[in-house]
């Protein structure tokens, strides 16, 4: 595996960094395997580990949805991949899944260094050779390979599939409107004006768009 060393850490709009990998499903480049599309890279300490396994699970259940939106998934854990394969298994036989997307091997955490997915903060976290595990981080990143969200989870806690979706809906939506997306907001709603977008030229571009502040425009968007 060729790992470069990160110069900087990762950061909204950084460059989600390459990297050649084994997977479940043979092996990667990653900015190849994002190609054009959206990815979620999401990561686990260990195979065989509970919360893990319900959300591999999940994700597998909701590839579809992912696939409609031109999201590739991919996950990483800190096994070989001989090991992941018997995993995913076990996941499909727990949660009823059918799981396809690779899971990066990562036995070594270089992948996990690479994109700050250590944990330093719980030192108790290790596994038997002493390493500390990796967490569990989500990265959304876009065609143009700039990751758009970072998301870390502690390792007791399980991720909301439906609010990775959501985020996704509310980029992409984002990226084709002009417009940014208030609290608890889902497809279907109202959505803000950005700032960027005069009031003139936001009658063209929506035409029931409404004021509440000067700062604060709401619209519909009828597509």
């Amino acid at each position: 595996m060729s790992i470069p060393k990160p110069s900087n850490a990762l950061r909204l709009g950084s460059t989600a960094p390459d990297f050649q990998s084994e997977t479940s499903n043979g092996p990667i480049s990653f900015h190849e395997f994002i190609g054009d599309s959206w990815t979620v890279l999401f990561s686990h300490p260990d195979d065989f580990t509970p919360v893990c396994t319900t959300e591999l699970g999940a994700f597998a259940k909701l590839e579809p949805e992912f696939a409609k939106r031109g999201v590739k998934l991919i996950g990483l854990s800190a096994n070989e991949t001989e090991s992941h394969k018997a995993w995913i298994k076990d996941i499909d036989e727990i949660t009823g899944s059918h799981l396809t997307f690779p899971i990066i091997a990562d036995p070594q955490r270089k992948v996990a260094l690479l994109y700050d997915m250590i944990d330093f903060q719980d030192a108790s976290n290790v596994d038997d050779k002493g390493v500390q595990f990796t967490i569990r981080s989500v990265f959304i990143i876009d065609p143009k390979k700039k990751i758009r969200l970072i998301l870390t989870y502690p390792a007791s806690t399980g991720r909301n599939t439906a609010e990775v979706l959501r985020v996704i809906d509310s980029l992409q939506t984002g990226d084709k409107h002009r417009v940014t997306t208030p609290i608890n907001w889902v497809p279907g709603d109202d959505v803000i004006v950005h700032p960027s977008v005069s009031n003139d030229e936001a009658k063209t571009l929506f035409p029931k768009f409404r004021v509440i502040k000067p700062y604060l425009r709401l619209t519909p968007l009828d597509v």
